[in-house]
């Protein structure tokens, strides 16, 4: 999904890490917004022209327009 300059992803429910939280990447940061705290939380930084953002299990996958960077959120790093 993105809103205005803003790429995002929802995480499922029962689905693995991140359950119930949006996945933004907003001005180059990986964020993980938890809409029942309304918590936000830096992930990752760095992150050059994004164009889609999408989530699978413990798993977030950037495209980004030169490379494609996956995020493992059960170790909280890029791999």
């Amino acid at each position: 999904m993105i809103v205005g300059s803003k790429i995002s992803c929802m995480g499922i429910v029962g689905d693995g890490c991140g359950g119930g939280r949006e996945f933004i990447i907003k001005d180059g940061v990986l964020l993980a917004y938890d809409p029942t705290t309304k918590e936000e939380t830096t992930l990752l930084e760095n992150i050059h022209m994004p164009r889609a953002i999408s989530k699978k299990g413990c798993l977030i996958t950037i495209e980004c327009k030169d490379k494609t960077i996956e995020f493992d959120l059960s170790s909280m790093q890029e791999v």
